[in-house]
């Protein structure tokens, strides 16, 4: 179930307006409105078996349910109930949320001497985040991932007031606090992201995340997270050769192969896939070539929907994209959005905010030899999101290769 894109509750629901709203949602359904239909398509489980004749109110009430994040229509009737009560559980929990997300470190102390239980309570909603949890900005309610400036002194009140640092939750499957922060993009936009998990594994934080969930060095590296993945590894997490690879950890790398250059008995493909993509995304330019010596035909794989060279474009890694291209990396084949490399460069240097200099990207592109798409230049000079310097930038590059308007 999507754990983020829902609906928020307001301070005191009424009960009577959403058993209103499921009765409008279905009659809006079976009428074959296309909002109604796509948000039963989104929240409800069974929506694909079920036809307009077959769908009854239950099912509205429940994708509704699911739409506000949770797992059933009674425990949703459950929570609007206990929130019309300011003094209940539910209604403190949520205020609670609201200073943690907030940043009202005043208001949070408040509350948890009030209470001190709310420092482990759980959400009702079906990932069951703590407040701990909340602090990630990541898989809880979209509306609330968010980072305050002062999150670390949040957390450390958090932590001093009792709350469990490697407490799960249910937002990806086994995530803790530790694992949502190091791949969210909200702490790292407020500059707060290693600072809080400084914080985390001072306090006792695992380095690998809850048992039998997910590895937190390579779900950092999916999600862009470089420094945080390179942070962990520097601490002492444990390193397979997909995390190894996309911190530049050759050592490790170079002992997941034998002598032949084969990989070792136990080590899957799949980490060597993903490890090559993330050691091109983050320019690990050593374990390219070692990597590349041993299994040259990586550098057409896409596997994960782009190839090396395009995670290189992502990143923005010039010299990887260099050493890929002089290895073979294949300039027009799309990625999974239909983009050549070429096309991807284009995009990212007409659309991307994250300071990388992907007009250089496209530089090195063209002068590598990648087909210029016709009305290339034509769409270069429309894209009012990028800086006048920016669109000039890329335009001259283009005319400097043939492109014509």
């Amino acid at each position: 179930m999507n754990t983020t894109d829902l609906m928020p509750l307001p301070a005191r629901p009424s009960l009577a307006q959403y058993r209103k709203q499921a009765k409008e949602l279905l009659k809006s359904y079976k009428a074959g409105e296309s909002a109604a239909v796509e948000r039963v398509k989104q929240f409800h489980p069974r929506a694909k078996e079920l036809s307009s004749e077959e769908f009854v109110l239950a099912d509205a009430q429940w994708a509704l349910a699911r739409q506000h994040g949770f797992e059933s229509w009674p425990k949703f009737v459950k929570c609007v109930e206990a929130l019309l009560k300011a003094s209940s559980p539910a209604s403190r929990f949520e205020q609670a949320v609201e200073a943690v997300v907030g940043g009202d470190l005043g208001a949070l102390r408040r509350l948890l001497g009030e209470d001190p239980s709310l420092v482990n309570a759980r959400s009702p909603r079906v990932h069951g985040a703590m407040l701990l949890h909340y602090v990630g900005a990541n898989g809880v309610e979209n509306y609330r991932q968010k980072t305050p400036r002062n999150a670390v002194e949040i957390a450390r009140a958090l932590l001093d007031a009792g709350a469990e640092v490697d407490a799960e939750c249910g937002a990806y499957g086994k995530d803790t606090a530790l694992g949502l922060v190091a791949t969210s993009i909200h702490p790292l936009a407020a500059g707060v992201q290693l600072p809080l998990m400084e914080l985390l594994i001072e306090r006792g934080a695992s380095l690998e995340g809850a048992p039998g969930g997910w590895t937190i060095v390579p779900a950092a590296l999916a999600n862009g997270r470089k420094a945080a993945a390179v942070y962990l590894a520097e601490r002492g997490a444990s390193l397979d050769l997909e995390g190894a690879a996309g911190v530049g950890r050759l050592d490790v790398v170079s002992g997941c192969f034998d002598a032949e250059g084969r990989l070792k008995p136990g080590v899957p493909e799949s980490k060597l896939l993903r490890g090559f993509h993330w050691a091109c995304e983050y320019g690990r330019g050593r374990v390219i070539e070692f990597l590349l010596d041993r299994r040259p035909e990586l550098v057409r794989d896409a596997s994960t929907g782009m190839t090396g060279l395009h995670w290189a474009i992502v990143g923005g890694e010039l010299e990887a994209m260099k050493t890929l291209i002089a290895r073979g990396a294949p300039l027009e084949v799309e990625n999974q959005y239909g983009g050549t490399a070429l096309g991807q460069a284009l995009w990212f240097a007409m659309t991307a905010t994250n300071g990388i200099d992907y007009p250089a990207t496209v530089e090195v592109l063209l002068a590598a030899g990648s087909e210029i798409e016709q009305g290339s230049l034509g769409w270069v000079t429309r894209q009012a999101s990028a800086s006048l310097a920016t669109r000039e930038r890329v335009s001259a590059a283009l005319r400097q290769y043939g492109a014509e308007s």
